[in-house]
């Protein structure tokens, strides 16, 4: 709990630090999203290798080996003297953060016996979940402090913790019976098609959609992802295993978990950019004003696990999506004049809906499939609201970008994030089509 913690604080706590790394590194949004988007991207590729790793140097080197990734990530973000050196830190920190997800679950479940894993669950959830909570309060308060520089610095005693515990206490043993073969050739594809997806945008932007620098991005991402999906239908073993997909309920399942991607990190994005710049807020007021959602993110999420043991999933992932995009519709209509409490509320409404997901979801998921396909089902979801947050913030930080450059004339940016808030309220009202569709495998 103690290295997931620090990982999921670095996820989020940088977002209050944009407006001020804007003006550092003379950037604009489309370069600044990358801050965000590398550190997603990172994650997205490496959570489908934890497994291998696991197997092949075992839990407790896997840990101490992840965890130095993350320390060197962080002390390089707190050093960062170009946008280019702090993106490649958050790029390592993310790294580290998509291997730790799992891992915690994996050592979870191998500690406790079934009787005790709720409990323990249970425990380790409310940690990991109140650190996107009062993560952005924290690093507004050191920010406005200390600097931006100190943000980087927050996770470094958890790094320093986590490794005594670790050594003490995690199994050095390996994954019994013959070694897998790691899929290199998929991580590459991944990693590439990956990089070549999320600046796509950036250089239709920059180059304008039909030039040919763009032409040639998007024939080179089309290339990557074609290729990428080849390969692991035939490989021996994939990296991401695509024959879940042939599943329509699972296909919903994993378009509903790309859509809560792109809300919870979308937003977290836009939100704290928002305050600062139309507002006036300082970032310590920004960071405080995502604590209480944050809090109401946390009570949904035990609310909504009792729930879906008693309802169809799928109603209620239905009625997360729609609390989601009544939440970024309110927020669409927030001007420089909208009082703290009432963003606060209209916040707390989408993150009751993203709590009312996220337990849903994931029963959802595993519903439409045997129960064999357990683990590569949940490693799949995982992968899709991590691309959904990496896509997600790429597309609106340049959107954004667009629509200051369309707004200019008139002196008046608010309606540019009105523009972002639309386009994520379309997106949730739609997924709740695809959530209507996960239905429980009939045996």
């Amino acid at each position: 709990m103690v290295g997931t913690v620090a990982t999921i604080l670095a996820a989020t706590i940088v977002n209050v630090a944009f407006p001020a790394l804007l003006l550092e590194f003379n950037i604009g949004h489309d370069s600044l999203q990358w801050i965000a988007t590398g550190f997603l991207a990172a994650t997205t590729t490496t959570m489908l290798a934890t497994t291998w790793l696991v197997d092949t140097f075992g839990q407790r080197r896997t840990f101490l080996a992840t965890m130095a990734v993350f320390f060197v990530g962080s002390i390089l973000g707190a050093a960062s003297w170009s946008a280019e050196s702090m993106i490649a830190a958050r790029v390592l920190q993310g790294a580290a953060a998509g291997v730790m997800q799992p891992l915690s679950m994996i050592a979870l479940f191998e500690v406790f016996p079934p009787e005790e894993r709720g409990r323990a669950m249970g425990l380790f959830g409310f940690g990991v979940v109140l650190a996107p909570a009062i993560g952005p309060a924290i690093g507004g308060l050191l920010m406005q402090a200390f600097g931006w520089r100190a943000i980087f610095l927050l996770s470094v005693p958890f790094c320093v913790a986590a490794w005594p515990l670790g050594a003490r206490s995690l199994s050095s043993g390996r994954g019994a019976g013959p070694r897998r073969p790691f899929d290199w050739p998929g991580a590459v594809l991944l990693a590439g098609g990956l990089i070549a997806l999320l600046n796509l945008p950036v250089v239709g932007h920059r180059a304008g959609w039909l030039s040919p620098a763009t032409l040639v991005a998007m024939v080179a991402t089309l290339a990557l992802g074609l290729t990428f999906v080849g390969w692991e239908m035939r490989a021996r073993a994939p990296l991401l295993s695509l024959g879940l997909f042939a599943s329509r309920g699972f296909r919903a399942a994993s378009v509903v978990a790309f859509a809560y991607g792109v809300g919870l990190f979308g937003t977290t994005y836009l939100v704290p950019v928002f305050v600062q710049d139309i507002a006036g807020y300082t970032p310590a007021q920004a960071g405080n004003l995502l604590f209480v959602p944050g809090l109401v993110l946390a009570v949904a999420i035990a609310v909504s696990g009792r729930l879906t043991d008693r309802a169809s999933a799928r109603h209620v992932v239905a009625a997360g999506l729609t609390c989601f995009a009544v939440s970024s519709l309110l927020l669409a209509l927030a001007t420089g004049a909208t009082t703290f409490w009432v963003l606060a509320l209209w916040l707390g409404i989408g993150r009751a809906g993203l709590g009312l997901i996220i337990p849903a979801l994931n029963v959802g998921a595993v519903q439409t499939l045997p129960a064999e396909y357990l683990g590569h089902a949940a490693a799949a979801v995982n992968f899709a609201r991590q691309l959904g947050g990496a896509v997600g913030v790429n597309l609106l930080a340049v959107l954004l970008e667009w629509r200051f450059d369309v707004y200019a004339g008139s002196g008046n940016p608010t309606p540019a994030f009105r523009d972002c808030f639309l386009v994520v309220t379309i997106a949730f009202a739609a997924a709740v089509i695809p959530a209507l569709s996960i239905r429980k495998l009939r045996v």
